[in-house]
């Protein structure tokens, strides 16, 4: 599959994730999720997946997130990166706010399953 056409079933499936109400539709977790599932928030805190599923319940539905800059990144047949930043409907991208995010997609029994996701705060600052 062309990188370009995985980058857009990979960025379906974050935008499915996060902007559906998971609990009008609860077979999405099984789907996109992984049962062995991990996460890193912007806070540099690991949490399960049942504690991700209780988050992702009680989010709002209605809010849109923008995804920036979504790519991905090819690591073996069955596995992809994907690189991307996001931002809460309310916050500009001017202000330097919003997160980096990364999320590890593994390809299993013929469906792709987020294993793995880590946020990480976009400060303002620049590293160079």
């Amino acid at each position: 599959m062309e990188v370009s056409a995985l980058t857009g079933i990979i960025q379906r499936l974050e935008l499915d994730l996060l902007q559906s109400d998971l609990n009008a539709h609860p077979g999405l977790i099984d789907e996109l999720l992984a049962q062995d599932f991990e996460e890193i928030d912007n806070q540099g805190q690991l949490h399960s997946r049942s504690d991700v599923i209780e988050w992702l319940k009680r989010k709002d539905p209605e809010l849109h997130w923008a995804f920036r800059d979504f790519r991905v990144k090819v690591l073996a047949d069955d596995c992809v990166l994907a690189i991307y930043s996001l931002q809460k409907p309310q916050q500009s991208r001017a202000d330097g706010s919003g997160s980096i995010r990364t999320s590890l997609w593994q390809r299993q029994n013929n469906q792709w399953k987020m294993v793995f996701h880590q946020a990480t705060k976009i400060t303002g600052t620049s590293a160079s």
